[in-house]
């Protein structure tokens, strides 16, 4: 096996999660044009919505890990494995909070809008 397929990584990721993968896979791709769309619709980034956003994301963070142990049948003793345990459940939390963060930022941004001076969009 010398060259890398990208159909592989496709094959083993719908292996492990099943059902959940296109699913998945729809919920990551409408989350982030939905972000796309926000953005551009606001001209911006609102710090006040991004940073009560993030905070809602260190949850996400903790929602992943627990799909991860949900989906392969693990218990948190199983994360002790080793290094690659740890990077990889590191890995998962990082995609989770970063997933949750888009997800949050889109939702609030529908729900609260924010007019005052004080929560101009930084632009570029």
């Amino acid at each position: 096996m010398k060259q890398l397929d990208p159909m592989v990584f496709v094959v083993v990721f719908q292996e492990m999660l099943g059902p959940l993968f296109w699913p998945l896979i729809a919920f990551i791709l409408v989350g982030a044009l939905a972000l796309l769309v926000v953005l551009i619709r606001d001209g911006g980034v609102h710090s006040r919505r991004l940073i009560r956003a993030e905070l809602i994301g260190l949850l996400g963070g903790f929602a992943a890990v627990a799909l991860m142990m949900w989906v392969t049948a693990s218990s948190p003793g199983d994360l002790l494995g080793g290094p690659i345990d740890w990077l990889l459940t590191i890995a998962i939390w990082v995609a989770g909070v970063i997933g949750a963060t888009m997800v949050a930022y889109v939702g609030l941004s529908l729900i609260v809008r924010d007019n005052s001076d004080h929560s101009r969009a930084f632009r570029r």
